[in-house]
């Protein structure tokens, strides 16, 4: 059969994955959740692992969105409401109500004219940044940029490409010097905050640079920033990398999967940018939306963030995020400061990261380590995510168990 030829180089390659401690490995298959009780919050259940209970130390869910029974009971009034599924693309039947008024909601949040939401935020930055980079364009891209604007750089076949070094300002100057005349538009694209880090771009700094070039292009310098890790969970209000940094891009790009707790993505921008979009991108185009009832899960759970109800999550949550980053200082640990509830464990090693896993999971802690390529080497990392579940007695559980690790090793 045709596939015998292929098969044997696919396995060869993944066999160099496992040798080399790269492979992610099986996925963990979670089978039940235990709701919050008394002074711990949820734990969850894991194929394989019997009654064992652990603590989430590795969820995008930021706010503890999706565990929320408002959150679940707008989902479920939406299925008996539309059913599970939207049925169409959007341009042929598959909009609904609540698709409209999560994207207006959006917009409102943002505090721009129009969003426009799509199956997810991968999908989002590369439906964007290829229908916006022409051949007369030029992108400009931090080099950690996640894999998503990579992959959209590829595909998108700008006229010149040019990468800064990580959140260096005069780099980001230089190569926006030097892109001038190779294209009419330059794309400055960054994330709003760097997911293997939990640093964020110095946003103030980037829009004051391009606008001292956007007249050396004939349409202009254009800030595009992916905040799907900083939206909902960082700012005063969790408005994002805008907020923190007290400016404002030209395009944002989000996620209803992380802070939110549902799932898609979604861009905001002024409105002929999203009407151009609805129009080109085809991954908005000819891809179903996400279903109707995850439309209203989303469009409740941005209602309590934004309400006095939201102020108190995220209050708990920088909180929480303080004590677990001081506690690795304290341990003496080495981690990368910062006020988004992304917190690393730079371990700077394959092989170790791998065995810090391991102890960490047969103790009850879920938590990602990061080898190359998924980070540069040397930078092998633990990256741990703290949520608004999370109490204190459960950073004190994780805190004391690598504790325990240090001791041994």
């Amino acid at each position: 059969m045709p596939l015998d030829r292929l098969e044997k180089p696919l396995l060869d390659h993944l066999d160099e994955l496992n040798s080399s401690g790269r492979a992610k490995g099986k996925e963990k298959v979670i089978t039940g959740i235990k709701q919050p009780a008394g002074k711990s919050g949820p734990r969850y259940y894991l194929q394989g692992w019997g009654d064992k209970e652990f603590i989430k130390m590795n969820s995008n869910s930021y706010l503890g969105m999706s565990q929320r029974k408002d959150v679940i009971a707008a989902e479920e009034n939406a299925a008996r409401q539309f059913g599970v599924g939207p049925g169409a693309v959007r341009f042929i039947s598959g909009t609904h109500q609540p698709h409209i008024d999560l994207e207006r909601k959006l917009a409102e949040f943002h505090e721009r004219e129009a969003a426009m939401i799509f199956s997810s935020a991968y999908v989002t930055s590369m439906g964007v940044i290829v229908s916006l980079a022409t051949s007369d364009s030029v992108l400009i891209s931090d080099k950690l940029n996640h894999n998503c604007i990579i992959n959209a750089m590829r595909l998108s076949r700008p006229a010149a490409k040019a990468i800064y070094k990580h959140n260096n300002i005069s780099d980001f100057k230089l190569q926006l010097q030097e892109s001038i005349g190779k294209g009419k538009r330059a794309l400055v694209v960054t994330d709003g905050i760097f997911s293997m880090r939990g640093d964020h771009a110095p946003l103030k700094e980037l829009v004051e640079i391009a606008r001292d070039f956007n007249d050396q292009f004939e349409e202009g310098v254009i800030i595009l920033i992916d905040d799907s890790h900083g939206v909902g969970a960082f700012g005063k209000t969790g408005r994002g990398t805008e907020e923190f940094c007290d400016t404002k891009v030209d395009i944002v790009i989000g996620t209803l999967g992380k802070a939110f707790g549902v799932n898609g993505g979604y861009v905001v921008s002024d409105k002929p940018i999203i009407d151009f979009l609805r129009e080109t991108a085809p991954m908005y185009i000819y891809s179903n939306p996400i279903t109707v009832t995850e439309a209203a899960a989303a469009l409740k759970s941005i209602e309590i963030l934004d309400s006095p109800d939201g102020l108190k999550i995220l209050d708990h949550l920088r909180e929480m995020t303080k004590k677990f980053e001081q506690g690795l200082i304290d341990l003496g640990f080495e981690t990368i400061p910062g006020e988004h509830p992304v917190v690393p464990l730079m371990v700077r090693d394959t092989t170790m990261t791998a065995a810090l896993v391991n102890y960490l999971t047969e103790n009850g802690v879920l938590a990602t380590g990061l080898n190359f390529p998924i980070v540069p080497k040397g930078d092998e990392e633990i990256r741990f995510q703290v949520c608004a579940d999370h109490m204190e007695a459960d950073i004190d559980y994780v805190l004391s168990i690598l504790k325990r690790y240090q001791d041994r090793h």
